[in-house]
């Protein structure tokens, strides 16, 4: 091994280690101590400066929530700009004189102010620099402040900042389409929330620092504006459909018992064609700039929450009407609770057993299979007696209707008449058209809260002779209205199956066209052969030639011929004494252009499941339309009607001149205001509050209605579960 000497730490060397190491930690006292002395004599300049750029460094650009409009332009939702008042003490307090005339000014501009308190925080928060001290003001309601700002330089520490915020222009019209947003604007419902992504924009950014010459330096990314859905909607048809709503409610509101007309109330009025909804409404229904009014909810049943045994949430009807001294009771969660069922859209939230109004699917299906031809008659002794169960017909009392057609089945409403059809089709080919009528699936129509129907049919496994005899006239299944008139509409215009739409485009901020909305053909449901047939058979229910025993001659607007088919459906449990009735029917009778569907679920004091419950809001409602549509009169007006149309006439001509003469004078002065503001170089956007709403998660189906026309279920027939 070579010599190899080791190195030793030795005493000089540590010594020269700690004169390195003392001379380090003076280094560091020294630059500790400079920095404490640049503090101390700068704290202000570099206060300034920091909070400069805590207040600059980055602020949001609110975007402005698109616009909802009806067929013809006019707006169902809009946002309309508002003002936070936002308060800097740090500026507020920058010099003495500073704070009394700012105080001053917004004592006397904002009355609403809690002036002790707000001179508490400022006094006490010297440092803060962002306080908002009132929300959502009008331009109207800042711009006295901001002329004094103008005008006295001292007014220091008080600035606007902006934001959007919901206005329904037209209160409750169209609420169940349209739906609302809370403040985060996020939509609740219907349209606006279907739609939440294609509404709201995208919020812009403004980044704020200084420069070497302290100067704040901004760079701006501009805020996008959300789309414009134009909707389906006509506004005047939502109105005449709205107003004899409202007038049946009025009509029957506490005939039998304190509460509404009915449970519930609802109509839509859909182009055959197109699958296009032209009104969608019900009752009771609620102001959309005041979702939280629960007034709205006094005469309806309430609704409760429980966990069952197997630890599921049901939401059960009551049947307790909702007074104000049960509304006084109720808990918050109660009324919450009640509250979103009133915000659920009937129309396609809501199910029920559609009774008679079926009955035209199943001769359909029929027909179509070969099961039975137009040829066929039956015998209708009143009821009959099916896998050991004796089932009545609505003529049981009279002893039946004798020999009865394929069209008088439909017609007359025969049960026995459709048991013995639905026999001949035979339970696997029922089931199958159910499927095609798009019976348990969803329509995917664009708006929020569609009912799940896949388990509210029938199981085809279980169906005995008896369930598929009460399956053939409505019984033992659930429906949406929604799903009803959108399959109805393919059995009378030539078997074509449109999806059901309420959005017809959508532009931008710009007005450009970003999406175009075509009606959609789905399937065929049905040949053009067969939907002949049934277009023929639901004239007979409402025209001459279905004879004086035809079920829906009240409904035919006078001067037209419609078609249509009535329903009757006795509630669960059975024999009850509840009723839901209905008429779904079409005009004109022989080119079918409109459907419309009516439907009165548990009407106040209908102990017998009068049908012109629904077909007098029919009546109504199309006396109105079908002129306003330009759908011309074909029939022989007797002198009572002429008398009717006169009275009617003369109603409806000055409710419309009074409509245009008051859209002119809002016009005018909108348009005078909005002149003067840009005169006076001032912002013209202005708005109304709207409170936020807690809104729960989804409820589930409500599927307690039943249906047939005043129809006895077989004791121990199987039901839907």
């Amino acid at each position: 091994m070579s010599g190899h000497k080791t190195k030793k730490f030795t005493n000089k060397m540590q010594k020269k280690l700690v004169v390195l190491f003392l001379f380090v930690l003076l280094a560091f006292a020294g630059l500790s101590v400079r920095l404490f002395y640049l503090v101390r004599t700068n704290e202000t300049t570099y206060q300034k400066q920091v909070l400069s750029q805590q207040i600059s460094d980055a602020r949001v650009l609110p975007a402005k929530r698109g616009d909802i409009v009806d067929a013809k332009g006019t707006k169902l939702a809009t946002s309309e700009k508002v003002y936070n008042l936002q308060i800097d003490s740090y500026i507020m307090q920058d010099k003495e004189d500073y704070m009394e005339p700012t105080m001053q000014a917004l004592a006397a501009n904002f009355p609403q102010l809690d002036m002790s308190a707000l001179r508490s925080f400022v006094v006490s928060h010297p440092e803060s620099r962002y306080y908002i001290a009132l929300r959502q003001l009008t331009f109207e309601e800042i711009s006295g402040f901001k002329e004094a700002q103008a005008e006295n330089s001292k007014i220091q520490g008080v600035y606007f900042e902006e934001e959007y915020k919901r206005v329904y222009p037209n209160g409750s019209l169209a609420a169940d389409v349209v739906g609302f947003t809370t403040k985060d604007n996020r939509g609740q419902y219907g349209l606006e929330e279907f739609y939440n992504e294609t509404l709201n924009g995208t919020p812009g950014r403004e980044y704020g620092y200084l420069n070497d010459e302290d100067e704040v330096e901004r760079t701006v990314k501009a805020a996008i504006n959300g789309n414009t859905i134009h909707s389906t909607i006509d506004s005047n048809i939502q109105g005449i459909v709205e107003k004899y709503l409202r007038q049946f409610n009025e009509e029957n509101k506490n005939a039998a018992k304190e509460g509404n007309g009915a449970e519930n109330v609802g109509c839509i009025i859909m182009e055959c064609n197109t699958g296009n909804v032209l009104a969608m409404g019900s009752y009771p229904t609620y102001d959309l700039n005041n979702t939280r009014d629960t007034s709205a909810l006094i005469g309806s049943p309430r609704i409760e929450q429980y966990i069952n045994d197997r630890n599921y949430t049901i939401y059960r009807n009551t049947h307790e009407t909702i007074t104000q001294e049960v509304l006084d009771s109720m808990s918050d969660e109660d009324i919450m609770l009640n509250l979103n069922n009133l915000w659920k859209n009937f129309c396609v939230s809501s199910t029920y057993e559609p009774g008679s109004v079926a009955k035209p699917f199943t001769v359909a299906a029929a027909l179509e299979t070969g099961a039975i031809s137009p040829n066929d008659t039956y015998q209708c002794v009143g009821g009959l007696e099916v896998g050991g169960h004796f089932i009545k017909c609505h003529s049981y009392k009279t002893g039946g209707e004798g020999t009865v057609t394929v069209q008088d089945s439909i017609a007359w409403s025969c049960n026995v008449a459709l048991m013995k059809i639905g026999a001949s089709l035979g339970k696997e080919e029922f089931a199958r058209f159910q499927n095609i009528f798009n019976f348990g699936l969803k329509t995917n129509v664009d708006l929020a809260g569609e009912a799940r129907t896949a388990n509210l049919l029938f199981p085809i496994e279980n169906m005995g002779p008896a369930d598929l005899a009460t399956n053939s006239f409505g019984q033992n299944f659930n429906v949406t209205m929604i799903q009803m008139v959108t399959g109805f509409c393919s059995l009378i215009n030539g078997g074509y199956y449109y999806e059901p739409h309420l959005v017809s485009k959508i532009t931008n901020s710009s007005g450009a066209v970003v999406e175009n909305i075509e009606p959609r053909i789905l399937k065929q449901t049905v040949s053009a052969s067969t939907s002949e047939l049934i277009r023929q058979y639901c004239r007979a229910v409402v025209m001459e030639e279905g004879g004086l025993r035809r079920t829906g001659k009240t409904a035919r607007p006078a001067g037209y011929a419609i078609g249509g088919k009535t329903g009757t459906a006795e509630t669960l449990p059975r024999h009850n004494g509840q009723y839901v009735v209905s008429f779904m029917g079409f005009a004109p009778a022989d080119d079918p252009q409109i459907a419309i569907y009516v439907v009165v679920d548990r009407g106040n004091g209908d102990s017998l499941g009068n049908a012109k419950l629904a077909t007098g809001i029919v009546r109504n409602v199309l006396t109105e339309v079908l002129p306003y549509l330009n759908i011309y009169m074909t029939e022989e007006l007797s002198e009572a009607e002429v008398k009717e149309l006169e009275e009617k006439q003369i109603a409806i001509t000055n409710m419309y001149v009074q409509q245009i003469e008051e859209e002119k004078r809002a016009a005018l002065e909108a348009a005078a205001e909005e002149m003067a503001k840009r005169d006076a170089g001032l912002d013209p956007n202005i708005g109304n509050e709207i409170g936020d709403n807690d809104v729960l998660g989804d409820s589930p189906n409500n599927p307690d209605l039943s249906g047939d026309d005043q129809v006895q279920e077989p004791e121990g027939s199987n039901r839907t579960p």
